[in-house]
Order: C-alpha cells, then sequence, then structure tokens
C-alpha cells in the first residue's frame, strides 16, 4: 500500500496571530507533507485586522516554514478542505473550555467529511494561556505584547493602537 500524502490545514481568525498559533503551526508543518494555515473570514467576529491583513502577517512569520501555503477562505471549513485536499485539521487546544468547543466542531465536521480528520494539539506550556483577545487588551490599553506575539505582529498593533 502505498503511503499517503499529508495535507493539513489550520485554520483560525489569527486576529492577531500569537507565539502560540506560531507553536501549533511549527509543529503541525512537521507532521504533513503540505500544509495550509488558513484565516476564516468571519464576518460576526469584531476584526481589528482585515482578512488580507491577517494573511500577511501570516506570511512574515511563517517564512521560514517551507511548504507552508497562507490563504484565506469563507464557508464551511470542510468544504474548504476538500477544496485543497486536505486530510488533517489541527486544532489548538489551551484549556477544557476549548475542548468541548472543539470536539462539537469536529464531530460536526466528520459527519459533514467523513474522511478528514481532526487532530488537537496543545501549545508549548510557555503559551498555553495566550489569546488574541488578551492581546488585543494588553496592546489597547498600552502593555507590553512583545513577549507574545512576533515583533512584525507587536508593530501592527502599536499602529492600531
Amino acid at each position: 500500500m502505498p503511503n499517503k500524502r499529508i495535507v493539513g490545514l489550520y485554520p483560525g481568525s489569527f486576529d492577531p496571530v500569537t507565539n502560540g498559533h506560531l507553536d501549533i503551526a511549527r509543529r503541525a508543518h512537521d507532521m504533513c507533507d503540505e500544509m495550509y494555515v488558513s484565516v476564516v473570514a468571519n464576518p460576526s467576529k469584531n476584526a481589528i485586522f482585515s482578512v488580507e491583513e491577517r494573511v500577511e502577517l501570516l506570511k512574515k512569520t511563517t517564512k521560514h516554514l517551507k511548504g507552508v501555503h497562507i490563504s484565506s477562505f469563507n464557508g464551511l471549513l470542510v468544504d474548504y478542505a476538500k477544496q485543497i485536499k486536505a486530510n488533517i485539521i489541527f486544532r489548538g487546544l489551551r484549556a477544557v473550555s476549548d475542548f468541548e468547543y472543539e470536539f462539537q466542531m469536529a464531530l460536526i465536521n466528520r459527519t459533514l467529511h467523513p474522511k478528514i480528520e481532526v487532530v488537537f494539539l496543545v501549545p508549548n506550556e510557555k503559551f498555553i494561556f495566550l489569546s488574541s483577545s488578551a492581546i488585543k487588551e494588553v496592546a489597547n490599553l498600552g502593555g507590553d505584547v512583545t513577549p507574545f506575539v512576533p515583533a512584525v505582529v507587536e508593530k501592527a498593533l502599536r499602529r492600531i493602537y
């Protein structure tokens, strides 16, 4: 039986991309032949960066990862996964509350696309507490976000706040 080519998809809002996101992206990349990190264009979220800005920030912060494609999509995750021929979706888990939501979504996605697997990755313990919401709050209040985000993201946040 020939080896199956592994095409991974790591979707998220990435508003902004954090060191925790990049930890998950790097580790997922190491498990795949080809990897997509994709911004979900979710109009119901109150994003501070446009989809295009988030894609650009991801390109800049993942350029060292060979074979990573940065993209964005609208609509159902499983439809996009089919379009790019992904067979694994990677999701990061920080806490039990993340698990409950992600587990429910994984079961829905499996029903809609039975041939795709969902793999949960726990970030490095240095990043377990990071969330984009917390980063935005710290930046908005004038705090130092340099321990939590790449320099290019910190600069973009300073421009906004």
